[in-house]
């Protein structure tokens, strides 16, 4: 059995074989002796047995790349929190380096899990010689995220916008506004081969890093990555969230010469494609007069929308074993009246999967620092700490989200409030090693 602190086996620790003519001083205390026999022993095992000196080297170094990824982890969430401040004026808010930061803090996690598990097997096999491949960056900026840094995936933008500049020259075309846009959708959907994809199941197409390596990704995303391009040409793009989709467009003081018909589509057709010539869409419906009517998102509304995303993404991997499961579902339980009193407890907390299902935490925890007086997103959150078994956090969450929801919804939470509070209280009072159940009076 391999020790989990140095993978040194017990026994050689308990026992260690000394070589012969090994001579021992009692007539001399040292302060450091202790150090100096246990780093003995380590030599003396490690010599014995040459995989173990392996093993030892694969512990520090394993150490060392998760204090890495630990990090990276605290590193990308500071930096996302400071690029969406409020301290900060919104035009200023980079849509790009907001949601690489998402990208790179998920990274980071994964990779922590994965380093996780390559070492849990190591201590379980002993002929398994490393855990994973050596780490070669030592701050966020230099982690590979999809085979390229943060700043390399911000030139990347940077190389499409002046792919859509090198095509205007081609063309001997100037400013105008069509031609322009025009250009940029040739880049985009023809040369780059950038597609929508139609159904959210593969995370890879809700993070921006992963939508510019694979070309597809969602409504969303390609929205965002239009966006940052214009902008780098020094055009204005804004956006609305119409019905399902999200709609862009030119800023522009004259909303009606976006709709006007040339070459057999608008100009709002060009920057939206299919979806506004769709007439199941409310899209199909829009004017230059009804487009004033549209309340234009900030770059933070932008970002929340893409972790929003996120969330629906994650949780839908993470209750893919629970078919119908809603985040709500236990609030309905517990204001059943027909539900016998304290049936809730933690062996009807389903199984979810726990990796997926802390993504979703962490893109909430995100959407929170940008909509903290949101009651249904902070109620979803502590629910999602609840399936996560979080009980404490669960009620503290909870709780704030009575504070600042409707009447109707905070008496629908105050049963469930009482009985979290109460398994998180009987987990305290069994491992105190009490026995018996508390109930709720």
């Amino acid at each position: 059995m391999l020790s989990t602190s140095y993978w040194v086996p017990t026994a050689a620790m308990a026992f260690p074989t000394f070589p012969d003519h090994c001579f021992f001083r009692y007539d001399h205390h040292h302060r450091n002796d202790h150090k100096d026999l246990r780093r003995w022993r380590i030599r003396t095992t490690a010599a014995a047995y040459p995989l173990f000196s392996n093993q030892i080297q694969l512990t520090k170094d394993s150490s060392s790349r998760h204090k890495l990824y630990q990090e990276a982890i605290k590193t990308s969430r500071d930096k996302f929190t400071r690029e969406i401040s409020f301290q900060s004026k919104d035009k200023d808010i980079s849509l790009a380096k907001a949601l690489l930061y998402v990208a790179a803090e998920d990274e980071a996690f994964m990779s922590f899990n994965r380093e996780m598990d390559a070492c849990s097997i190591l201590n379980e096999r002993r002929n398994v010689s490393s855990p994973s491949e050596a780490i070669d960056w030592d701050s966020l900026e230099q982690m590979p995220l999809g085979g390229k840094t943060i700043p390399e995936w911000l030139s990347e933008l940077d190389a499409i916008a002046k792919e859509v500049e090198a095509e205007l020259v081609s063309r001997d075309i100037g400013c105008h506004l069509v031609e322009v846009l025009e250009a940029v959708n040739l880049v985009l959907f023809e040369s780059r081969g950038l597609t929508r994809s139609p159904v959210l199941v593969d995370s890879k197409h809700s993070y921006l890093h992963s939508v510019l390596s694979s070309r597809c990704g969602s409504a969303i995303l390609l929205s965002i990555i239009y966006i940052e391009v214009c902008r780098r040409l020094g055009l204005t793009i804004v956006g609305s969230r119409v019905g399902e989709d999200f709609l862009i467009w030119p800023q522009t003081g004259y909303p009606e010469e976006l709709f006007k018909v040339t070459s057999g589509h608008s100009l709002f057709a060009i920057v939206n494609g299919r979806c506004v010539e769709d007439p199941r869409s409310m899209a199909s419906d829009l004017t230059g007069t009804s487009l004033l009517g549209l309340e234009i998102a900030t770059n933070r509304d932008i970002i929340g929308i893409a972790l929003a995303n996120l969330i629906r993404l994650h949780w839908k991997r993470a209750s893919r074993s629970n078919h119908g499961l809603m985040l709500t579902s236990p609030l309905r339980h517990v204001n059943d009246a027909g539900e016998k009193p304290n049936m809730m407890d933690k062996s009807n907390v389903p199984l979810l999967r726990p990796q997926d299902l802390r993504l979703a935490i962490m893109a909430s925890e995100r959407l929170l620092i940008l909509q903290p007086h949101n009651w249904a997103l902070r109620r979803d959150h502590g629910m999602m700490l609840y399936y996560n078994r979080e009980y404490g956090k669960a009620v503290q969450e909870l709780s704030i989200c009575m504070a600042f929801a409707p009447e109707e919804e905070a008496e629908i939470l105050e049963p469930f409030v009482e009985k979290l509070h109460l398994m998180r209280l009987e987990s305290s009072w069994k491992s105190l090693g009490h026995t018996g159940r508390l109930t709720v009076p």
